[in-house]
């Protein structure tokens, strides 16, 4: 799976950088008997979600000292035998609460894809790609708090030896919020998960899974197979 790596950081509620390579990464599953109940309660919703068949997902080691505690998944957006997007989703848990989550419970990700030449001269498509973060989570009726995050957009060009390959142009949504908790101090992280696959699709050019707004815009397909 060529899902997203990097390091995520929170240092004040948003996400800072992401960079190859977690030389920090947790070894093992941070959920277990001691760990408090509104974090494994978290974690198992996540673990139970029902998702898009297209989004594959695989939990990976979490990156540390960002919470103490901390859950990872990673996924791909796959149709057929291409590889359309991959991200990256970590529940952060703090039981004593963070003064800029406002919240015992962070959500931190990023997504990225490849985008057609004409997506990336676009001069709306960070703030388009943003309200598709929000968007999502609206559809899905989630309440949040303390939105942060940044759009990048990037372009390849290839030269010398290399020069025989296409430019390539990348999109990169990098973003964190406050999930609103529920009883038990326990946000809905199934839904919310949910709502990160629907981001993931959309930034695919997936078509929405279920009946919605026509009007609703995605990235086109990427061109030629990524096999996976």
């Amino acid at each position: 799976m060529a899902a997203a790596q990097g390091r995520l950081s929170d240092g004040g509620g948003g996400m800072d950088d992401a960079k190859e390579g977690d030389a920090r990464a947790s070894r093992t599953d941070q959920v277990t008997e001691q760990t408090p109940l509104p974090f494994r309660a978290a974690v198992e919703a996540m673990r139970t979600a029902r998702l898009r068949p297209q989004v594959e997902i695989e939990q990976v080691p979490p990156p540390q000292r960002l919470a103490p505690f901390s859950h990872a998944l990673e996924a791909t957006v796959v149709d057929g035998e291409q590889e359309l997007a991959d991200g990256r989703l970590v529940l952060l848990h703090d039981p004593a609460g963070h003064d800029a989550w406002r919240g015992t419970f962070r959500l931190v990700t990023l997504v990225r894809a490849e985008l057609e030449p004409e997506m990336a001269v676009d001069p709306l498509l960070p703030e388009v790609c943003w309200s598709w973060l929000t968007g999502a989570l609206q559809a899905r009726g989630l309440t949040y708090g303390e939105p942060s995050g940044t759009v990048t957009r990037a372009s390849s060009h290839y030269f010398g030896g290399l020069a025989a390959r296409p430019s390539a142009s990348q999109i990169e949504i990098r973003a964190s919020w406050t999930p609103r908790e529920g009883l038990g101090g326990v946000p809905d992280t199934g839904a919310h998960l949910a709502s990160w696959c629907d981001l993931l699709a959309q930034v695919a050019g997936l078509p929405p899974a279920g009946p919605g707004d026509a009007s609703v815009v995605t990235l086109p397909q990427r061109r030629g197979p990524q096999p996976h």
